[in-house]
């Protein structure tokens, strides 16, 4: 995992959090909600295939044959 990937996370978590808070505050807490979603998606786009590889490594680790 390289830290570009960390601060690419971080600058998305930063983001979404004002623009909900921006939503909120305007009374569209749907579109909050929505935001907060499609932040959530776009990490966990990113990170799975960090926790395929790790699960791979884990089972090649563990394979005895």
């Amino acid at each position: 995992m390289s830290v570009g990937l960390i601060f690419k996370i971080a600058a998305v978590g930063i983001l979404v959090s004002i623009l909900s808070q921006v939503l909120k505050h305007s009374g569209r807490e749907e579109q909050a909600f929505l935001v907060s979603l499609a932040g959530l998606i776009l990490v966990i786009t990113w990170i799975v295939p960090y926790i395929y590889d790790m699960f791979t490594m884990v089972q090649a680790l563990f394979s005895f044959g």
